[in-house]
């Protein structure tokens, strides 16, 4: 049961995704692009999605616990760190080139264009790079102590 309703969630998400228009790169380049051909339609697609997902943790927290699970796992970190900076600042900046981010991909593989394959294949290359690099520096700090 569990996994089907997984299964269904990125069914709707994937869907959500398709139909905003987040899954296709021109459209998103395009909002981002202020000074040209702006497209202000995504801050909608924005601005529902937080009125969603604030409906949604008002309505999943009031429960106590979860469905599938004995409690809730929330990150508790709140420092800004140098990793969490430039992770974002490699998401934006990989966001605003290529038009895609993992949400907007994933469901647009299905279209078996080679850009969203490369794209995908780019982001688990850097997924991939960035654990190894993870490793190498705890084997660092670990050998240095």
């Amino acid at each position: 049961m569990h996994l089907i309703v997984l299964f269904l969630i990125g069914v709707i998400f994937g869907t959500g995704i398709v139909v905003s228009g987040m899954a296709n790169p021109a459209k998103v380049i395009n909002f981002f692009d202020v000074a040209g051909t702006w497209d202000p339609s995504l801050i909608f697609v924005m601005g529902g999605a937080l009125i969603v997902t604030a409906v949604g943790y008002r309505i999943v927290f009031g429960r106590g616990r979860p469905i599938f699970e004995g409690k809730f796992s929330l990150p508790t970190a709140r420092n800004l760190d140098a990793r969490l900076i430039g992770g974002s600042a490699v998401f934006g900046i990989g966001w605003g080139i290529s038009g895609f981010c993992p949400g907007g991909a994933l469901p647009a593989l299905g279209t078996g264009r080679i850009d969203v394959i490369a794209f995908v294949a780019a982001m688990l290359a850097g997924i991939f790079a960035a654990k190894y690099l993870q490793s190498l520096s705890r084997a660092r700090a670990q050998a240095a102590q």
